[in-house]
């Protein structure tokens, strides 16, 4: 059997991990799934061999806490409310472990810079006071962060031993021997030895606990923060579908909560509302903007027997239909359902510090009681003995090693936050750089997710800039999809509208009207051939700009065909750069959209990706990314709809377009700011250099701690008399984490392996010793990214030219590593049919 728990307590992959590992232990237990972001766990179970109870037991023995899941279909918002209160949690213990941190520092270390203590914390006669203030300063620092100690030494118990567990044994081990320091400065006091009794004074290290203590507080504190709106992605789901519906029952309209809707009900959508449920339409008809659920980026034309899907938005007429499909039936909670089930799913990444420590912590208990057994029979007393059994534990205090991997991901992310590159949790960081393949959406992702003009095709009865005016001013008044995109460009040219009358309109052909006193018609084919306008001669054009992926409309003016304009999604600048940058970085690129097949087929073709799955709905788009997991790739899906979200959610690194909807970013490990592809191949490389720089931390922190604790341990005491003073050994930690911070700190001066200008996408390649000659091509005639494409093969295909060309400047610029002469260039670009005005 299959059951859901909520579990409380977990604030690190760690944590998450070790819940995993300790129900995985438990009797009948088949699969467990724990989700750090849901703060739940799914596991699978033989109920005749285990039950819900001893799976609970099994996690509160771990330290946490769990329950069974309510039983209801809708998702409450009690975990991000969970996650809230953590995160007020973690901010209030990292306040008051600072509060007590800063003045405890100042006492134990000032006196060495020469920082004035008050009188009454000098001297030999008031060293009592001195030890004990440190030690009232330290307690509050351990008592307000005791769950590391609780959670730390019940793994240690239940030999599985973590990162708590390294916390809890450094802090500890430096407390306990500050606090034995104390008892024998009491007992040389107490017999008349002051001078005997002050020495015990370097060995205080009250400073060192605490410090652990807030410093992991804090990398604890940024990790909960970062991952407190991860969780809020479901509930933004929900929010997508109306709370109300308009039904008709006994021939009566009625407004009742969409939860009351039943299959059978014959429900009304009005002009601008979202449609409640799943259902087939039974009257009327309209334009429906299914983006958030498909993908599909222009309004879909719909009429009786259509389907519709919840959540979607009728843009244009009212129309009926009934329900087919209602509460956890529908598209959109399946999508929530898929959501849930793939972050659940997501088997915690093990932290390299994590997998060591379960080795490193014994061992290190082993080698102290060791070492302190030997002195102790070699006859060097207990005081020797216990010297030694604690230098070891302090040397191999876990600062360095807790903060090998949060410094370098502090940095790392804050690094990637100044490009524009939004890094959500720390697991998403460290899987990116074993990316092998990545998904792409079409819609928002590839392309700009805004139809724009690409194409205009006149007759010789009229100019272009007339054929605009015309159509423009028709369009004004019209609710066709495609308006908008034409109505944009007249107004980016600057031209003026004509008077509009009679204008009528008809479903699924086009619109009638008069433009400045001309009866004008605009539509589809079907609509021209009705009206007994000859358009069969530009029949070929329009099915061509069809096969590019783009929607042609007819214009004809009293009876005559004045031309035809186009208009579709046009590709984003860098898209086709970024596909080729992360193909040279032996990364597989695959395209997935909810769009038709020809206009996928299009864009694959322009974009140069070798595989695209087309008319695909999200749970498809899920299912396309678990199975290239199933093949063993590490996979990352990049989109930016409410129909992406599953997917996000089950590739390993989900990555989401800023400039889409709140979900996908919500539902994503890494954001996109800047809506630019380029940035997720910057993502990839900073990924790489942080994971390195991790290495490089984890090394220099092993290496200070496998250095020193065979010196702390006695090693050399026989050869040369070295002995290892608690405090030499609390320095030693000390600089292995001042050098851990000084190497993370490095990533601040990461760059990607390309630079990004406007158009212009070069990769750093070493100075070449021929210095580059620029020039700039004003070239005439370009009007859509296809004649960008075509300009700059031209130019490209000649030795030794390298070319950029932008649409809005209308020009190329190029770069040329030999003389080449005006008349070749030109005549490249002539022959791609196109003008050239100057060569600069």
């Amino acid at each position: 059997m299959k059951e859901k728990f909520d579990v409380m307590g977990m604030t690190c992959s760690a944590c998450s991990a070790h819940v995993e590992k300790s129900v995985g232990k438990v009797e009948g237990v088949s699969k467990v799934a724990v989700s750090l972001l849901q703060n739940s766990m799914t596991v699978e179970f033989d109920g005749e061999a285990t039950n819900s109870a001893e799976i609970i037991e099994a996690v509160e023995k771990g330290g946490y806490g769990a329950k069974i899941a309510g039983e209801n279909t809708t998702i409450s918002k009690s975990p991000d409310q969970n996650v809230n209160d953590e995160i007020k949690n973690m901010k209030r213990r990292l306040v008051i472990s600072f509060i007590f941190l800063i003045p405890l520092f100042y006492i134990s270390m000032g006196h060495m810079l020469g920082a004035p203590l008050p009188s009454m914390l000098t001297g030999h006669e008031n060293m009592m006071s001195f030890a004990l203030t440190q030690l009232f300063l330290t307690l509050p620092v351990m008592y307000v962060n005791r769950k590391y100690f609780e959670v730390g030494f019940k793994s240690l118990a239940n030999r599985s031993p973590n990162m708590d567990t390294l916390i809890a044994i450094g802090a500890t081990a430096a407390a306990v021997y500050s606090i034995y320091a104390i008892f024998k400065m009491g007992y040389q006091l107490g017999h008349g030895h002051m001078d005997v009794a002050h020495e015990n004074i370097m060995d205080l290290y009250f400073e060192s606990a605490s410090m652990i203590l807030a410093l992991i507080t804090l990398g604890k504190f940024l990790e909960t923060r970062s991952k407190g709106k991860t969780s809020e992605a479901i509930s933004r789901l929900l929010d997508l579908a109306p709370k109300k519906a308009t039904v008709v029952r006994n021939g009566k309209e009625m407004v009742i909560p969409v939860e009351e809707v039943v299959t059978g009900d014959l429900i009304i959508v009005k002009p601008g509302e979202s449609i409640p449920v799943d259902g087939i339409i039974t009257e009327g008809s309209s334009a429906v903007d299914e983006a958030a659920i498909t993908g599909e980026s222009i309004p879909v034309e719909k009429q009786a027997g259509d389907k519709v899907i919840c959540a979607t938005i009728n843009k244009t007429g009212s129309f009926k239909f009934t329900a087919t499909n209602v509460g956890a039936d529908t598209t959109l909670a399946q999508i929530v359902r898929l959501v849930e089930e793939a972050a659940s799913s997501k088997a915690p990444i093990s932290k390299l510090a994590d997998k060591v420590s379960g080795v490193f912590v014994p061992v290190v208990i082993g080698i102290a009681l060791v070492s302190a057994i030997i002195w102790l029979l070699a006859g060097f007393g207990v005081n020797f003995a216990v010297s030694i059994g604690i230098a070891v534990l302090v040397i191999s205090c876990p600062c360095a090693l807790g903060l090998a991997t949060p410094t370098a991901i502090m940095v790392g992310t804050g690094k990637g936050a100044e490009s524009g590159i939004l890094i959500k949790s720390a697991e998403s960081l460290e899987t990116a750089h074993l990316i092998k393949t990545v998904v792409l959406d079409k819609t928002g992702t590839i392309t700009e997710g805004k139809p724009q003009v690409t194409d205009v095709i006149t007759t010789a009865d009229i100019n272009e800039k007339e054929l605009i005016k015309i159509a423009a001013s028709a369009e004004r008044y019209s609710e066709h999809p495609l308006a908008e995109a034409i109505i944009k460009k007249a107004e980016a040219e600057g031209i003026e509208f004509y008077e509009v009358t009679d204008f009528k309109a008809f479903s699924g052909r086009g619109i009638e009207c008069k433009v400045g006193g001309k009866k004008v018609l605009a539509g589809n084919l079907k609509a021209m051939l009705e009206s007994n306008v000859e358009a069969e001669k530009y029949k070929n054009k329009a099915e061509s700009l069809a096969q590019q992926g783009k929607t042609p409309l007819y214009f004809a003016v009293d009876g005559k065909l004045a031309g035809i304009i186009a208009a579709a999604d046009v590709v984003k600048k860098n898209s086709k750069k970024a596909i080729s940058q992360l193909e040279k970085a032996g990364i597989e690129v695959v395209m997935l959209t909810g769009d038709n097949a020809v206009t996928a087929e299009a864009i694959r073709k322009e974009m140069g990706i070798n595989r695209v799955v087309s008319e695909v709905m999200p749970q498809d788009k899920e299912a396309e990314i678990r199975r290239l997991q199933e093949e063993g790739k590490k996979v990352a899906m990049i989109g930016d709809g409410i129909n992406d979200a599953p997917a996000l959610a089950r590739a390993d690194v989900g990555i989401a377009i800023g400039a889409g909807t709140d979900v996908a970013i919500e539902s994503a490990d890494i954001v996109l700011m800047k809506s630019d592809l380029m940035s997720a191949v910057e993502a990839i490389e900073l990924s790489h250099a942080t994971i390195k720089n991790i290495k490089e931390n984890l090394f220099w922190a092993f290496f200070y701690n496998v250095i020193g604790i065979p010196v702390a341990a006695g090693l050399l005491y026989p050869i040369w008399g070295v002995k290892l003073n608690p405090m030499l050994a609390a320095a030693a930690m000390s600089l292995s984490s001042v050098f851990v911070v000084t190497n993370a700190l490095r990533l601040r001066f990461f760059k990607p392996s390309f630079t990004v200008k406007d158009d212009d996408i070069v990769e750093i390649k070493p100075k070449e010793e021929n210095k580059m000659t620029e020039k700039t091509m004003v070239i005439e005639g370009m009007m859509c990214t296809h004649c960008t494409g075509r300009v700059d093969k031209a130019l490209n295909e000649i030795e030794g030219v390298t070319a950029t060309v932008s649409l809005d400047e209308k020009s190329a610029f190029l770069k040329l590593s030999k003389e080449v002469s005006d008349e070749e260039l030109t005549k490249a670009v002539t022959e791609a049919g196109y003008v050239v005005i100057s060569i600069k």
